[in-house]
C-alpha cells in the first residue's frame, strides 16, 4: 500500500474511535440484568448496532487509504475513550494500574501516529 496518513484520514480514524466508543456505551447500557431477548427489545442496542454499521463503512474507507500498520494502532485510542466513558457515564472505578495501562496505550499510539504523519 502506498497510502499515507492524511489529516482527513486521521479525522476519519478519530470518528471510528468515537463511533466504537458510542457503540460500546450503547451495548453496556442495554446489557442490564435481563436476557438477550430483553436486551434486543431496548432501542439503545439498535443504536449501538447503527454505530457499528457506520463505523464498519468508515473503517473500510480508512483501510483502503491508510497502511494497516498505522491505522490499526491508532484505533487503540478506543481503549482510552471507552475506559473514560465507563468512568464518566457508568461511574466505573479506574485504579492506578488501569490508568497506567491506558497511559502506555496512549503513549504507544502517539509514537505510531507521529511515525505515520
Amino acid at each position: 500500500m502506498s497510502g499515507s496518513l492524511t489529516l482527513p484520514m486521521l479525522g476519519l480514524i478519530l470518528f471510528c474511535v468515537l463511533a466504537e466508543t458510542a457503540r460500546e456505551v450503547c451495548f453496556k447500557h442495554s446489557a442490564g440484568d435481563g436476557s438477550l431477548r430483553a436486551s434486543l427489545a431496548r432501542p439503545v442496542i439498535w443504536l449501538g448496532i447503527l454505530f457499528w454499521a457506520v463505523e464498519l463503512v468508515a473503517w473500510t474507507v480508512v483501510l483502503g487509504r491508510v497502511p494497516l500498520t498505522i491505522a490499526f494502532p491508532l484505533m487503540a485510542l478506543s481503549y482510552v475513550a471507552i475506559a473514560l466513558a465507563g468512568a464518566v457515564i457508568f461511574k466505573e472505578h479506574i485504579n492506578l494500574r488501569h490508568a497506567a495501562g491506558v497511559f502506555f496505550v496512549t503513549a504507544g499510539v502517539a509514537c505510531v501516529g507521529v511515525t505515520g504523519l
